[in-house]
Formats: structure tokens, C-alpha cells, sequence
């Protein structure tokens, strides 16, 4: 299922200002499994309302690492007073190497809830959004060379054929690709609204906010490597997990959840099985919950993102 934006902007007047609702947060701290004097990694600390619970739980006995590369996150962090809390400005593909400048190697658990945060898409000029012309940039670090408007002007056809078949699961993704580039030599395809000029060619009537949703997802993919990121994260959360640590993965769309199933399944992203003499299968991983845990009806209520939010739970093998 493709992570739809025009369906989990929260909108009643209690939340209208919160950079982010956390989704499934009970959930989440019961999967940590949270240990006095625990040293705890939030990888995607965002508007921080997982930390802060994790911080609650902790009640100054161990340790809370956050990470974010969103420069807009740390303002949020910076409003944190707690000792046993250090925000990271860094993405969470370098996870163990900034954990190293602080001298921690082992942890006691990761939190990791993947995609855009509420505030990213409500922030018109970041180009994440559908709803709102703006230049089409979809960066999560401001600082990347790469931006959404210069993948649609620069990459050639196959390229683009790829990045909306696989990462948007775009139907006529090959129909899309070829589009782009006879509408680019005409438009300057900087804008959102460019975009979406070329998008209404193509959409099927009826399904044009979905079209555009997956085209967008598959664009903020690209630009922020979000695949290429999440597989070495993952791979470092084996080197940087105690046994009986907890992995908490939650994702928003099938390419993410499937990585993440595979890889506390099987220790690996795709293909078969490693087995051991004896039949049994090597992985670093012992999944908590066989399926993906959903969001209860209390909570589709208040929170439309946590429709399409899928969360694994694994606890690290002493292997």
C-alpha cells in the first residue's frame, strides 16, 4: 500500500498546530520493552512526541539518543530539559558512527517510525505535498545536492521508468517516464504545479489524488535514498543491539515494511534463507509479533496517518 498523503493530515482544532502526532505511541514503548538505566535510540525524533514518552518512561535512569537531519526537528529537541537526552542532527544511515563519538556501542533499543512527518507535508515551500504549489524540492536535508525538480529535468527516461515503477508502484510508470521528458523540453518543471500538469495527463478519472500521491512518493525516495537508508540502518541495529534488545520498526508503505519483515526474518533484504547444519535459519532477529501491528479504531479516529502505519517488533538473537 502506498503511503497516501492526502489521507493523514490531521485536521480537527486540538491537534491543527502539533508538528506530528506520534502514531501508535503505547504500542511503541510496550515493543521497546524499556529497562531502567537503559540506553535507547529514537532515529527519527521528528517532533519528538516518541521521545518524550521514552523520556517519561525513563524518568532520568538511562539514556535517549535522537537522530533527525530535518533541521526543523532539532528546534523541537532544543525545547527538550532532560540531562539524559542528545539530539544528532544526522540521518539515521549513520547511526553507529555518531553513536561511536559518544562512546556507546551497545544499546538496550531502536525506535525507528520511517516516512514524513505531518509538519514536512504541511510545510508548503518543502514540495512534499500535492496540496500546495511550491517549488518541488522534497529534501529532508536542505543541504542534499539532489532535489525533486532536478531528478524530473535531469534523469532520462529509464531512469525515470524505475524510480515511478518501483518506488510509487505506478501502473503506466513507462507511459509516465516518456511524458516527463516530452513536457520538460516545454516546461521548466520546477513546481509542484508543473508537475501535477503533467500527472493529469496520465491519472485514471476518479483516482487522481492517488496517481499523485505515488508519483510524489516515488520522487521523495529518490531524492532522500529512503531504501538505500533504511538497509543500513537496519544492518546497523544488529551491531548496535545488546541480546534481548529491541528493534521497533514502523513504516507507512509496502517497500519499507517489506524490508523490514525480510530483514528481522531472514537476516537478509531478499532471497532465500541462510541455514544453519541442523536446518535452522541464521538471523539476527526473533520477530515479537509474527504480523505487522495496526492502529486500533480509537486511533484511525484522531489520527488518519496511522491508516496505512504498519509496525514490526523484533528482539535481538545471542548469536
Amino acid at each position: 500500500m502506498n503511503e497516501i498523503e492526502s489521507n493523514r493530515t490531521e485536521r480537527n482544532t486540538d491537534n491543527k498546530r502539533a508538528y506530528h502526532n506520534p502514531v501508535m505511541l503505547n504500542e511503541c514503548l510496550e515493543g521497546l520493552n524499556l529497562q531502567e538505566g537503559g540506553v535507547y535510540i529514537d532515529v527519527t525524533f521528528g517532533g519528538g512526541g516518541h521521545s518524550k514518552a521514552i523520556l517519561q518512561k525513563l524518568a532520568g535512569k538511562g539514556k535517549l539518543f535522537g537522530f533527525d537531519q530535518d533541521p526543523d526537528a532539532k528546534g523541537n529537541a532544543d525545547q527538550i530539559e532532560d540531562s539524559t537526552f542528545t539530539f544528532v542532527q544526522a540521518n539515521f544511515r549513520d547511526m553507529q558512527k555518531y553513536m561511536r563519538l559518544y562512546g556507546i556501542d551497545k544499546v538496550d533499543g531502536i525506535l525507528a517510525d520511517l516516512g514524513v512527518s505531518s509538519h514536512q507535508f504541511d510545510t508548503a515551500e518543502r514540495g512534499f505535498s500535492i496540496r500546495f504549489d511550491a517549488p518541488l524540492d522534497m529534501r529532508m536535508r536542505p543541504q542534499g545536492e539532489l532535489t525533486a525538480a532536478k531528478i524530473l529535468k535531469e534523469y532520462h527516461a529509464d531512469e525515470l521508468h524505475k524510480i515511478f515503477g518501483m518506488y510509487g508502484e505506478v501502473k503506466n510508470a513507462k507511459t509516465l517516464a516518456s511524458q516527463i521528458v516530452r513536457d520538460r523540453v516545454r516546461s521548466n518543471m520546477e513546481t509542484v504545479d508543473d508537475f501535477k500538469k503533467t500527472l493529469n495527463k496520465l491519472a485514471p478519472k476518479g483516482a487522481e489524488n492517488k496517481y499523485f500521491a505515488q508519483a510524489f512518493q516515488a520522487l521523495r525516495i529518490e531524492v532522500n535514498q529512503e531504501l538505500e537508508a533504511l538497509q543500513e540502518f537496519l544492518e546497523q541495529a544488529v551491531l548496535m543491539l545488546k541480546p534481548g534488545g529491541r528493534l521497533v520498526v514502523m513504516s507507512y508503505h509496502s517497500l519499507e515494511d517489506r524490508l523490514v519483515k525480510n530483514y528481522i526474518q531472514k537476516g537478509k533484504f531478499g532471497g532465500d534463507e541462510e541455514k544453519d547444519f541442523y536446518g535452522n535459519v541464521i538471523k539476527p532477529f526473533e520477530a515479537i509479533n509474527k504480523k505487522p501491528i495496526e492502529a486500533g479504531e480509537a486511533e484511525l479516529e484522531r489520527n488518519n496517518r496511522s491508516r496505512s502505519a504498519k509496525l514490526r517488533i523484533a528482539e535481538r538473537i545471542n548469536n
